[in-house]
């Protein structure tokens, strides 16, 4: 078995249990997926309650960010959530599309798509409709998405690049994404990094910020904006699992600085070509300031 196979059904393996745990439980876990801190932390600390078109049950704790809430949806848009879980974000979509809308949630954990056909059904949303399938091979034809919104899965995915490829295709001329995800600024100690359930905890899936954004670029998405931005804190209890005391000493004093951030980005329309953006055209319209929690 390669290795990006070999990742993936670490994911897949994680995901299931997830499914099968309540909110709470995964409220108390590293995105969900690691013995609990005697710390309660969560990576999400956005509040999804206020939110409309949220259903408590769909919510499994797991996201980074609010991304629906940046992705400036509109009535009847067909809408595409990466990783949709239970159906959260779907469901919150399909407030802002209305019935006139459509929304796909793509996910390969078979339990997380039966816990969201099952929300869908109770809900009565026929609009909403979830496929099984991978994001770097979605199940949906070329140009098919007014908007994509992923809430901390692209992390997961050991070969990202297919999956911002994958996200190009499927977007129609003149769609746009918004995404939130967990990135690097400095280098994780390999320790972390290697560390297989550390990996489905989603911060060893990390790539580095700037990496993150290039991809961008190279795929040719305009208008790219950092829309959120927040530092995340892994507690010490967590670190001294796969670091030596003086090890998490050094580790946090350092530069290294693992982040949620929101991106949102345009896939090009039949307009005269643009000129190719670099990293330093990329704009933050706002970041927040040191949360308490892990991912």
């Amino acid at each position: 078995m390669n290795k990006e196979q070999e990742l993936k059904d670490i994911v897949k393996e994680r995901y299931a249990k997830i499914a099968k745990q309540g909110k709470a439980e995964n409220a108390a876990s590293c995105c969900g997926a690691t013995t609990p801190s005697n710390k309660i932390y969560n990576i999400m600390m956005d509040d999804y309650s206020e939110t409309g078109g949220y259903i408590e049950d769909a919510d499994l704790g797991l996201g980074c960010g609010l991304p629906t809430q940046f992705a400036k949806i509109k009535k009847g848009d067909t809408v595409i959530d990466l990783g949709s879980g239970a159906g959260n974000d779907c469901f919150v979509a399909r407030h802002e599309t209305g019935a006139e809308g459509k929304v796909i949630g793509i996910d390969f954990t078979p339990i997380m798509i039966e816990k969201a056909r099952a929300n869908a059904e109770k809900l009565g949303f026929n609009n909403v409709e979830f496929r099984a399938g991978d994001i770097d091979d979605m199940p949906v034809g070329n140009d098919v998405a007014d908007v994509i919104v992923s809430n901390c899965v692209l992390n997961l995915v050991p070969n990202k690049q297919k999956v911002i490829q994958e996200i190009h295709r499927v977007l129609k001329p003149n769609g746009h994404f918004s995404i939130s995800d967990i990135v690097l600024v400095g280098k994780l100690p390999e320790a972390l990094k290697e560390d297989a359930e550390m990996y489905a905890g989603c911060v060893a899936g990390a790539i580095q910020k700037s990496e993150y954004l290039q991809f961008l670029i190279d795929e040719g998405f305009q208008n790219i904006q950092v829309q959120k931005e927040k530092p995340i804190t892994i507690p010490d209890d967590i670190l001294s699992k796969y670091l030596s005391p003086e090890e998490v000493i050094t580790f946090n004093k350092g530069t290294t600085g693992i982040f949620s951030i929101t991106v949102y980005a345009e896939k090009k329309g039949i307009n005269p070509e643009k000129p190719k953006v670099k990293l330093s055209d990329i704009s933050s319209e706002n970041t927040c300031a040191p949360a308490s929690g892990c991912c």
